[in-house]
């Protein structure tokens, strides 16, 4: 039996069609409900990094404002592109009155990413005022929500939240199905090939500031075939220290940009008495790394296939 044609056009379409979808929804935020009454049309989302997994279902639409963007100059390539006439409501992290003033209706941020814990804008104030939050997933170890080591799951699965609160849960599938996909290639490449011992530098000058065990930095750089030298620091973004990042000798050295160049930081590292004799340092062994790519975002996979190629030049494809 032949079906409609109509049918068949429908099948073809995939990606693009938008079927209807039935509200409320209720999705986990840090292990607890948050229930979505309606399509967001005035979504606040909070830096770069979550700002990118919401343009990725091309959420732009029903993006009411930005946050934490230009006062930390973290802008990518291509990205104002893709704000287009988005404003940005707060430079730095909003305050409870610029995300009432702007009438939010869902608030997409994390614990150290738009929100402090106690500060005023929390889940909790936000719920008083009728607005859901949802929580970054990586972020829920700094209140104390989540004890399990981070692994690309926390992306894939925010990023299918956020379909769900969207309506626009098979895009979001599609989405994960490919980079699952992608990453599954890096890692078939990388089989044989041993882990390098890498420091991610994100700034500091008196102690490094950099990744700990709670960061899903620490697993990019493993699914990119090094190992983090700090990857035993109980935290997910935190200080270090210079003796232990000499002791640890790292033989590549990540440093992260901003948006605003790395020359004054890889001058810095050249010039740490304590990391100079490093393999990394003797050997000219450093990448530059963005921002959005080393916090949660669809720029993690492009940045596993990066570190692979600088690490293992040989498995590249």
């Amino acid at each position: 039996m032949k079906a409609p044609a109509f049918i068949l056009f429908l099948g073809f379409c995939g990606f693009a069609v938008q079927t209807a979808f039935a509200y409320p929804v209720t999705v986990q935020s840090c292990g607890k409900p948050v229930t979505i009454t309606h399509q967001p049309e005035h979504a606040v989302i909070h830096d770069v990094n979550m700002a990118e997994m919401a343009f990725a279902l091309h959420l732009q639409p029903y993006i009411r404002g930005l946050t934490g963007i230009s006062g930390w100059d973290k802008y990518t390539p291509g990205f104002k592109a893709q704000q287009g006439d988005i404003p940005e409501i707060a430079t730095h992290y909003p305050s409870l009155e610029q995300l009432l003033d702007a009438g939010t209706d869902f608030f997409f941020a994390g614990w150290n990413y738009g929100m402090h814990v106690g500060g005023d804008v929390t889940p909790e104030t936000l719920a008083i005022q009728g607005i859901p939050t949802l929580v970054l997933s990586e972020s829920c170890f700094r209140a104390g929500q989540s004890t399990a080591l981070p692994t690309l799951d926390l992306l894939y699965s925010d990023e299918e939240k956020l379909g769900q609160v969207f309506g626009r849960e098979q895009q979001a599938r599609q989405l994960v199905e490919g980079w699952q996909r992608r990453v599954q290639h890096i890692q078939d490449r990388l089989k044989g090939h041993h882990s390098l011992r890498v420091f991610l530098y994100d700034s500091g000058r008196d102690r490094p500031f950099t990744a700990g065990q709670y960061a899903l930095a620490t697993e990019l750089i493993r699914l990119g075939g090094g190992e983090n030298i700090f990857r035993d620091l109980p935290t997910n973004w935190g200080a270090a220290s210079w003796e232990n990042a000499g002791l640890r000798n790292p033989e590549a050295i990540l440093v992260m940009d901003y948006g605003a160049g790395v020359s004054d930081s890889l001058k810095f590292l050249r010039s740490q008495p304590l990391l100079i004799e490093s393999t990394a340092l003797k050997t000219n062994r450093v990448l530059v790394v963005r921002y959005d790519e080393m916090t949660p975002s669809p720029a993690n996979i492009d940045v596993i296939e990066k570190i692979a190629t600088f690490l293992h030049p040989d498995a590249a494809p």
